[in-house]
């Protein structure tokens, strides 16, 4: 498959028109299994999982189908209250996911999430939800849709001394559209990515470095608009320890991860996503740093032992250490 579709053993990438059969032929002939998904969704339904009910809202585009219907039954279930802007012109996105050992590769075709247009958020509406939050996640992928509505957010809460959460999300985000991202650079209360999505933000800001530590101190050193806030930097490295660099400080801090054995790994597909949930639902009840980052281990610990982007029922409920 990986082979047929010109796609890499463990990658994130949109898809290109050479890809579209991709869905249909793991549906038709690898028994696929269909699940509820979205990235910045998935960290939605995560944060869910640990706070109180009726605790989070996720914002976006879908088409008027069936997979947009099962995206509101999974969000109805986990308690995330979705509020769509639903199109006819395009089918809901969907993300082929192709498993070989521990490795992933996603190809997404973002159709109707591409969408998305910032009049939908500035409905009455909408925006009085929007006005009614605390923390706001936004995934990268959005970067290549809707920049007004990254920054209406990211403006509304620098004004308003509230919170706002970036994931870099891909290592596209930050080598393709780097300019997007820049734009909402100086808004980023907390920043996560992976060790490769670093990188990649590093080598497209034109920096030599690849050590990851370095990395992290100069994102956590760019201007920033809301001085009340310093800005925190999160790389998770997979097994290894996740780093993080705080604006100010010249020490980055190293958080061990939550160890799951080998054999009781299932699939790594939304880890991070799953990691960024536990952490920002740390954030949310206003944990420390070093909480939400166990959180964040904890809740990705739970996700790589189920399919795809999922946490498992009965609710398991996190102690901290």
């Amino acid at each position: 498959m990986l082979e047929k579709y010109g796609l890499k053993a463990n990658d994130a990438i949109l898809a290109e028109p050479k890809h579209l059969g991709l869905y249909e032929d793991l549906l038709t002939n690898r028994s696929a299994v269909l699940l509820a998904g979205g990235a910045a969704q998935n960290t939605a339904r995560g944060a869910q999982y640990i706070l109180p009910s009726e605790s989070t809202l996720y914002i976006g585009c879908v088409g008027k189908d069936k997979y947009a219907d099962i995206l509101r039954e999974k969000n109805d279930a986990a308690g995330v209250r979705a509020e769509y802007l639903v199109v006819d012109t395009h089918p809901t996105g969907r993300c082929g996911v192709i498993i070989t050992g521990q490795d992933r590769s996603m190809c997404t075709d973002l159709a109707a999430a591409n969408e998305y247009k910032i009049d939908h958020l500035k409905k009455p509406e909408i925006w009085n939800l929007v006005q009614q939050a605390k923390v706001y996640f936004v995934g990268g992928y959005h970067l290549t849709v809707s920049v007004p509505a990254v920054l209406a957010l990211a403006e509304e809460a620098a004004q308003k001394d509230k919170i706002f959460v970036l994931s870099l999300s891909a290592p596209f985000i930050p080598l393709f559209f780097k300019d997007q991202l820049a734009s909402t650079s100086k808004y980023w209360d907390y920043v996560i990515g992976n060790e490769t999505e670093a990188r990649a933000w590093a080598e497209g800001q034109g920096h030599e470095t690849r050590d990851v530590k370095e990395i992290a101190l100069l994102m956590a050193e760019l201007p920033k608009e809301n001085s009340k806030r310093k800005r925190t930097v999160v790389i998770t490295q997979g097994t290894e320890s996740t780093v993080v660099a705080v604006q100010g400080e010249k020490q980055v801090k190293e958080f061990g991860i939550v160890e799951v054995q080998k054999q009781d790994i299932c699939d790594t597909t939304g880890a991070g996503d799953a990691f960024a949930g536990g952490f920002v639902a740390g954030i949310v009840e206003g944990k420390s740093l070093e909480q939400s980052i166990d959180m964040g281990h904890w809740l990705a610990s739970l996700s790589i032992k189920e399919l795809g982007p999922q946490y498992p029922f009965p609710k398991q409920i996190y102690q901290a250490k």
